[in-house]
């Protein structure tokens, strides 16, 4: 928590903060992802007048996410920096003259989350039959995907095997 009492109080005033982050996960729907490592919060606040204040900052956070293709966790660099103006009836963020930096970091890290991570671009993924890892060496599964469609013509294949 940040105390914004003196710019909250004063019309036109402006005040740079710097802070530690007390997050170590990021909690979303998708999954709970470790911060590895971050830097401190930086935030400037402007009180515009008529209740309105102006957010502006930025931190730096290494987030373990999960490989879209193997599920290995991939340390990834997001960026968050963020400049935007609330009210002070309508802020989640500030409560009273507090303003609560980790549930603004928490949101504002969601808008530049990654669309997809990988380990490696070169990644192979999970084996679809037994889910074995194969960038670590071969399963053995016979993993060939016949076209849904042509499923009466596998059939018949495999009756000739029989025979």
């Amino acid at each position: 928590m940040v105390d914004l009492t003196d710019v909250i109080l004063t019309e036109g005033k402006t005040a740079s903060y710097t802070t530690e982050l007390g997050l170590t996960v990021l909690s979303y729907k998708t999954g709970d992802f470790p911060i590895e490592e971050k830097t401190p919060v930086t935030l400037t606040v402007e009180n515009k007048g008529e209740r309105k204040l102006v957010l502006s900052g930025d931190v730096l956070l290494d987030v373990l996410i999960p490989c879209a293709r193997c599920l290995e966790p991939v340390k990834s660099r997001l960026e968050v920096r963020f400049e935007f103006e609330t009210g002070l009836d309508e802020s989640e963020y500030i409560d009273g003259y507090n303003l609560d930096v980790d549930q603004l970091i928490h949101d504002e890290s969601l808008l530049v989350w990654p669309e997809r991570v990988l380990c490696r671009e070169d990644c192979k993924g999970l084996c679809s039959v037994c889910g074995q890892n194969l960038n670590v060496g071969p399963c053995g599964c016979e993993r060939t995907k016949a076209d849904p469609r042509m499923a009466k013509i596998l059939d018949i294949f495999n009756n000739f095997k029989e025979v």
